[in-house]
């Protein structure tokens, strides 16, 4: 199964995501399909970057995102 999800990069301290596609029997911070947002909260306010086409193609395609991912895309439409 296909999933949308958070993968964290930067340092400590310094929380950085992305938003990836990857399967979902990959790590964390493993192999993924596509790169299709940022998260940052290294800023005040948090600063979230969605590319909702390629959000809504992942989808149609049977991608599962996770509850936070959710939370995120239904933000910034």
């Amino acid at each position: 199964m296909v999933k949308i999800r958070l993968s964290r990069v930067g340092s400590t301290n310094q929380r950085k995501y992305r938003i990836i596609v990857a399967d979902q029997q990959r790590a964390r911070n493993g192999r993924f399909l596509e790169v299709i947002g940022t998260l940052d909260e290294t800023v005040k306010p948090r600063t979230v970057v969605l590319n909702k086409e390629k959000y809504d193609f992942w989808i149609s395609k049977g991608a599962q995102p996770t509850e936070t991912v959710f939370k995120l895309a239904n933000q910034t439409s």
